[in-house]
Order: structure tokens, then sequence, then C-alpha cells
């Protein structure tokens, strides 16, 4: 710039302006610098003006002396021009790669005009390791033009990987190629370095293969809980722990089903709580939502200990329990694949399973479903109880052998129905059924949902639900009742 001595002479304040700024912008103290790799002309004017600006720099914040070492790559290779700047800038990464500061060679005496001894500086002679005194090594790389074109940059090593801790039991690792023979090839190589490489976390390969590779139309699917493992149903995939299929890369539409009551069990998910964060904090949540509701923290029930296993079963059968049970637990598992990118493109839910829909459609707060859930199943619990049964049959077949306690409560396929009704009403019906050779089975539920026995609460649970706030579906999902998407003027 203008602080030049002449066109083809260095200027002590420019070079000491551009190493200040660089270390302003990088937010470090001059005295955590501990090697500089200098532009080093090797010229009686060049040499003492650099040094002079880089002191002057340093000194502007330490009076420490000899603790950061001076060397240049030209003492290798020469003046490259061009390159110069570059080749000590590649120089300067390495020797923070291997942690060892690289010596000048051919030094013997300093120019007289360069008083080392009272600067911050010394002349690297020899290869030694790059000692820190706990902060990170950190250097300075300068390069000077002709015509005042200064540069210099600050460098400091990078942070050292932190190995992962404790992950997922099991892991999913995803290969793809563009051709089936390249697909076995990618197989092979994995199992290869795998077995070259043991202090590898499996956890940390399964992340890199999902977020760090292109996906093409040849794929494989492998679960696994070890490095040992893995290699072998790499080597020889398994049916029972790999996938191989293929499909083009593209995007397909997800839906997103949420079953009724009697699919209920105890340690629904377990692992999933044990190990996941996300739908452990969804679980967490609904069930200190829904506590003052039921009177009781609904984790002991889904989760009890071995001791009260027993009891847990008993109480997951009563209406009451099971709805919010089922509601908690399909939530959570929605959010949860909701956290790793499955998004819904459509939704629907049978009986209960359509309030969790509606939910993460955005029609309600948790927290008003979760009040409706725990409503709607201590409303049902005070009823008298019942039975459903599924009957493999279609609607026209069922309809006449129905007698007048009993309802057809759901069409869930073409040549599947559920009837529901009185135990006795119930039992009677099984075995007709049976007798006729038809198929059949009881439901694992203690009332007669879907029927005309729940007509006794219909109107108090409708004034609980006046007072909700509903809101048009962010998410499209199908009324388990009329068969249609549910939309903002569509009566719930």
């Amino acid at each position: 710039g203008s602080l030049k001595v002449g066109y083809t002479a260095p200027s002590v304040d420019g070079q000491a302006e551009a190493i200040a700024e660089a270390q302003a912008l990088a937010e470090v103290d001059p005295e955590t610098i501990s090697y500089i790799e200098a532009h080093g002309t090797a010229t009686g004017m060049g040499d003492p003006i650099e040094i002079a600006a880089l002191t002057q720099v340093f000194r502007a914040s330490t009076d420490k002396k000899g603790f950061c070492a001076i060397g240049s790559a030209k003492s290798n290779l020469g003046h490259l021009n061009r390159a110069a700047g570059v080749v000590g800038l590649i120089k300067t990464i390495l020797a923070l790669k291997h942690q060892m500061i690289p010596p000048s060679l051919h030094f013997e005496q300093p120019n007289p005009q360069i008083d080392f001894a009272n600067s911050p500086f010394y002349v690297n002679t020899k290869l030694q390791p790059w000692q820190t005194k706990g902060n990170p090594r950190r250097a300075g790389v300068s390069s000077f033009g002709i015509g005042g074109t200064n540069a210099h940059a600050v460098l400091e090593e990078a942070p050292t990987p932190v190995s992962s801790g404790a992950s997922r039991s099991w892991q999913l690792l995803l290969l793809s190629a563009k051709t089936d023979t390249a697909l076995k090839a990618a197989s092979q190589n994995l199992a290869r370095h795998l077995q070259q490489n043991s202090q590898l976390n499996l956890a940390d390969v399964a992340y890199t293969l999902q977020v760090g590779r292109q996906v093409f139309k040849h794929r494989r699917m492998l679960i696994c809980q070890n490095r040992d493992e893995a290699i072998s149903a790499l080597e020889i995939p398994d049916p029972q722990s790999a996938l191989t299929h293929s499909q083009e890369a593209k995007k397909l539409p997800v839906a997103f089903m949420f079953s009724g009551q009697g699919a209920q069990y105890v340690n629904m998910a377990l692992e999933l709580y044990q190990i996941e964060p996300i739908f452990r904090q969804q679980v967490d949540i609904c069930s200190e939502l829904l506590e003052p509701h039921l009177k009781l923290d609904l984790r002991h029930l889904i989760y009890p200990s071995p001791q009260e296993a027993n009891e847990a079963t008993h109480q997951l059968k009563q209406t009451a329990i099971t709805q919010a049970s089922l509601f908690v637990i399909e939530y959570a598992l929605a959010r949860l694949w909701m956290s790793w990118g499955c998004k819904p493109q459509a939704m629907i839910g049978h009986s209960i399973g359509e309030y969790v829909a509606a939910c993460l459609a955005g029609v309600f707060s948790l927290e008003d479903a979760l009040r409706l859930v725990a409503a709607r199943g201590q409303m049902m619990q005070k009823l008298p109880g019942g039975s459903l049964l599924a009957v493999f049959l279609p609607e026209q077949e069922i309809r006449p052998l129905l007698s007048e306690k009993l309802s057809l409560a759901a069409i869930n396929a073409p040549s599947v129905c559920a009837v529901s009704g009185p135990k006795d009403a119930i039992e009677t019906l099984e075995k007709q059924l049976l007798k006729q050779g038809i198929d059949c089975r009881h439901l694992h539920t203690s009332h007669a949902f879907h029927s005309q026995m729940m007509d006794p609460i219909l109107g108090e649970f409708s004034s609980l639900f006046s007072k909700i706030n509903l809101n048009p579906p962010q998410i499209p999902y199908i009324s388990n009742v009329t068969g249609t998407w549910i939309t903002a003027t569509l009566e719930m």
C-alpha cells in the first residue's frame, strides 16, 4: 500500500497492519501463537523488516522472549513466485496435523540486523515436537507480494475428535450403488474396512453411511449390534438381518396409521424409551400432562417393575388406562419418525388412533387431546362391560347375523368386520359363527366400543368437546367414520 518504502521494497507498518488485523479477526492472543511461517526472502532488507513487523505486533500484548519458532519453506524450495504463499500454508497445515515443527535448513548465523535475543522469536533448526501449554497449537503464515500486497493467516489445529458415547444397542447400516455388482463390492469393501480398523465406533460408521453418502438405485440395509455382526452380515447377507432392494432415488409418500384398543401390552416400545431421547421426552411430557386427569403416572403401568407386571397388565386392559396408553405410545412414535425426517403426507386412525392423527395434524393441542382422551376413557369405564369380535366376513354377510343387542362396530376391510355388544350376545354369535366354520376372534377390550352401549355418554362427551379449540388440519387425514378427508368445515 501507500506505506511501502518503494514499489519493490517492503514496509514494517504495512506488514504489521496485515498481521495485527489477521490476529484480531481470529480473536487470538499473539502469546498463544507458537510458530510463524515467514515470507522469508533471505534478503538483507526483507528479513529484518519482516521480523520487525512481527515483533511490533507481538510486543503490543506480550514481553515474553523466544517462545515462538520461526521458519520458511524457502529454505527448502527457494522462491516459488506466485506459489510461495500457498506452499507455506500447506507446510504449516501439515506441521499442525503431525504436531511437529519442521526445521529451517542451512541456518547458521542470524542476520546481524535482527535482534532475535530480545524478540519473541527463535529460528528452529531441527525437527521437534510441537509442544503446547494447554492452548490449541496456533501458527501465523505470511505472504508478502510485490507492490505492497500483504497477506497473513492465523491457523489453529483441528479439535481432537471425541469418540461418540453410548448409542443405540442396534445400528442401521445403509449402502447403495449404481449396479448390483457395485453394491456387492461396496459391501465387501466396508467389511474389509471394519476388519482392518477395530477401533471404529459402529454408531459413527452408521451415521456416516446415512448422511454422508449419495443414494443410488441398488440398496442394502442391515441391522447389527457390533462390529463382528456387521462384518458377517456384509460378507454373507442374511435375510433376517439384511434387506437388499432396487429403488429409484426419489421421495415416496408416507402415510401414518394409528391403531385402536386391543393392541396394548406391558413394555410397549420399552427399548425406544430406554435409548431414544426424543421418544422418551414425548412419553414423559404426555405422562406428566395426563397425571392430573388419571391420578397416576402412566409410565409406571406401561413400564412396570417385574414385581408389578401382572397388575400393570390387568390395568392396561381397563379402557380408562388403555386409551391414554395407546395415545401416548402412538404419539411418541410418530414424533420420533418425524424427527428422523419421515413426515406423513396422509394419516388415518382407528378409534382412539384418530385422536393421535388429529393432534399431529394440529386440529387441537396436545394438552386438549390428552384431556379428551382421559375423559373419554373414564366415561367409557363407567359403562357396563362388553366385548368386540373380529369377524372375517363382508358387511353384507354379517349384518343378517346380528341380533338387536349387537352393533356393527367397524368395517375394517372388505372381508373383515368388528361386531360390538354385551358379552353374552357376543359369545352367542361366536358359537354360531364357529359352528358354520367362519373365522372370528375376540379383541382385547373391556367394553362394547362403537355400539349402542356407548350412547349414555354422548351428551357429556359432546359438551366437553364443544369447549375445545379446533383448527383446520395441517396434515391431511381420513375420518374413520365417513372414509373421507377431514376438512375445516367437517363437523367433528
